[in-house]
């Protein structure tokens, strides 16, 4: 079983992607913070990382430009999410290495998991 580490402040927006990820037969790890899903990054074992950008403690920017250089995470598909579809904002999210970019406001939970299946086969 494929393990999703979601990193996502809204509650709800995180309890309704984890129960649609589960039901797809995915475990999934949940943090509500930048804080938190540093530590889970680094300490748990996962498979794909749905990162929101806009995260107390720690925004999903700064998060990813940590997370890639450790070498447990560097080569780990990162997926951003994030209602922010600016120009720049999706630049550094790919020049920080995410594998992918969703906008929240335009996704279904049916998409989020079409993308983790296309990046898990892109690493698999």
């Amino acid at each position: 079983m494929k393990k999703i580490l979601l990193i996502e402040d809204e509650a709800d927006i995180r309890t309704l992607y984890a129960g649609y990820l589960r039901d797809n037969g995915y475990e999934v790890i949940e943090a509500q913070d930048g804080i938190v899903g540093y530590t889970k990054a680094v300490e748990e074992d996962w498979d794909v990382m749905l990162l929101d950008i806009m995260l107390p403690g720690q925004d999903g920017i700064a998060l990813l430009k940590k997370i890639k250089p450790e070498d447990k995470t560097a080569n780990k598909p990162i997926i951003a999410l994030t209602n922010l579809s600016v120009e720049s904002v999706i630049t550094q999210v790919f020049d920080q290495g995410a594998d992918g970019f969703l906008i929240k406001s335009e996704i279904t939970p049916d998409k989020i998991v079409a993308e983790v299946e296309s990046v898990l086969q892109k690493y698999s």
